[in-house]
């Protein structure tokens, strides 16, 4: 394979604030984003990858991605897996670069969805999904992929290696498990804080029908309301099914554990997130104090790096470890917190939900289970990819299920796609201006290049169509009177 990479970068957002979908105590208007990556090869194969964002702010991981372009364009795939190590530090070790991290940040999500590209490509290029040309790597070329800088002091490379070779054993009827069973689902899809409760009720309704028996709902707005939505949710899962907390980052330490226990009448296996994602210690005063009650805590989704992985480990600052294949630096870093979190004995729960995120970490998670871990004890993945199933099943796809629709990307894509020009709008005439605008649409205040006669009949098809047309592609300019007819039947 002497393929010669290059590529290009893309915005690409989804208004998901609108219906309040991903909304958390922390993040309340979460437009579900992506800077997504496309890797092109001279023999016309190519790499899809991506990193998560939130909305705003994905323009300059879309940057960071540029600057990391001349790091990659020009190389060949062969030359990239024959040492992906040294690659993976090429990427993070940048002499001038790794000042913007290191290995953290922005620099270091847009490392991830290059890296997420290369490994889609890599996969496409053997013709197996990435969990695949993972459980088939021998151990020793799975150990070379992993930077071992800094983790030295509590995971050495030969230490790696025999892990590996030790789960060697069994793992054809693992894998043989995951191919008929599919790995164990938890959603969070009943429970976005921004939901009413009559939502709420439907969709469990909806999920427990589907055969969901793990849910996790969004706390830390307020502690009464979050009693009232986890005893609703309690109440209709029953005493059986497993129950999970997400406060996404509300809280101080102490406000942490009296909040908790607050909540503890209701059983939930973990608390996600709690405090600050960097307050390494402070996790592990929560866990601590909520160890007698039976209440584990998770977090990972922002923790910059495999160093600080390490540190909640050795700290016991966490009983579920939630790798994201989209902060940490791809597959390469991920490998290396996996067979941490394996030494230490805790679980891996991925974080996923996010735009890709459900698609890529089941790879990482089957690979956990066939080459590393063994066990599914207090082990899940969130998001479902068998509906009715009640869990995640092995994608056969080539590849790392990086690739969005092109359809998708196009309608998407911020600031151009046909979607944002139609949402920008919308938000635009709800807002303070809705008066002003209306009133200069009611007394034709407007100037039409073109010579267009237009009609309106209804005051939506008037923000979504109308104002999109003719603001974007004729012109339209609020203010100026016309000469032409307008006629209003609104």
């Amino acid at each position: 394979m002497q393929e010669d990479l290059t590529g290009c970068k893309t915005d690409v957002r989804f208004p998901t604030s609108s219906e309040q979908h991903g909304s958390d105590a922390m993040h309340s208007d979460p437009d579900y984003s992506a800077a997504y990556v496309v890797i092109d090869t001279d023999c016309g194969l190519k790499g899809f990858g991506l990193t998560f964002t939130l909305g705003k702010g994905t323009e300059i991981v879309v940057c960071a991605v540029e600057a990391l372009a001349a790091l990659v364009v020009g190389k060949s795939l062969q030359e990239i897996v024959n040492d992906f190590r040294g690659f993976y530090r090429l990427l993070t070790s940048d002499s001038q670069m790794r000042w913007l991290g290191p290995e953290k940040g922005v620099i270091h999500l847009a490392t991830a969805a290059v890296l997420n590209a290369v490994w889609d490509l890599w996969a496409k290029a053997v013709g197996k999904p990435l969990w695949k040309l993972l459980v088939d790597m021998d151990p020793k070329q799975i150990v070379s992929c992993i930077d071992f800088r800094y983790i030295t002091d509590v995971l050495t490379e030969e230490e790696a290696l025999d892990m590996l070779e030790k789960a060697q054993e069994g793992k054809q009827q693992r894998e043989e498990q995951m191919l008929k069973q599919g790995y164990p689902a938890y959603t969070t899809s009943c429970a976005w804080i921004g939901y009413s409760d009559q939502q709420l009720q439907q969709l469990c309704t909806d999920a427990l029908k589907s055969g969901w028996t793990k849910f996790k709902v969004k706390v830390g707005a307020d502690v009464e309301d979050d009693k009232r939505r986890c005893r609703l949710i309690r109440q209709m899962i029953g005493p059986n099914n497993t129950l999970m907390i997400d406060a996404n980052q509300r809280w101080d330490v102490a406000e942490a554990i009296r909040w908790v226990s607050n909540l503890a009448e209701f059983k939930p296996l973990w608390i996600e997130e709690p405090t600050s994602p960097d307050d390494i210690l402070g996790h592990a005063a929560i866990s601590k104090a909520l160890a007698p009650l039976g209440i584990g805590v998770a977090t990972g989704e922002q923790c910059h790096n495999r160093v600080m992985f390490k540190q909640f480990l050795q700290a016991s600052a966490l009983q579920f470890v939630q790798i994201d294949s989209c902060r940490l630096g791809s597959v390469n870093e991920n490998l290396a917190v996996l067979l941490m979190a394996h030494k230490f004995k805790v679980p891996v729960c991925p974080h996923a939900g996010g735009v890709g995120l459900c698609e890529l970490v089941q790879h990482l998670i089957l690979f956990d289970f066939i080459c590393v871990s063994a066990s599914l004890h207090n082990r899940y993945v969130k998001f479902c990819f068998c509906p009715g199933l009640n869990c995640a099943c092995c994608c056969q796809d080539p590849g790392f299920s990086c690739e969005m629709l092109e359809s998708s990307v196009k309608r998407h894509q911020f600031p151009e796609g046909e979607v944002w020009k139609i949402e920008q709008c919308d938000r635009r005439l709800s807002k303070s201006s809705f008066t002003e605008t209306y009133q200069e649409l009611l007394h034709g205040h407007l100037h039409l290049n073109g010579g267009m006669r237009v009609v309106i009949t209804d005051f939506k098809v008037l923000c979504t169509e109308i104002i999109n047309t003719l603001y974007f592609s004729h012109n339209l300019q609020l203010g100026e009177r016309s000469n032409l007819p307008l006629k209003l039947q609104i």
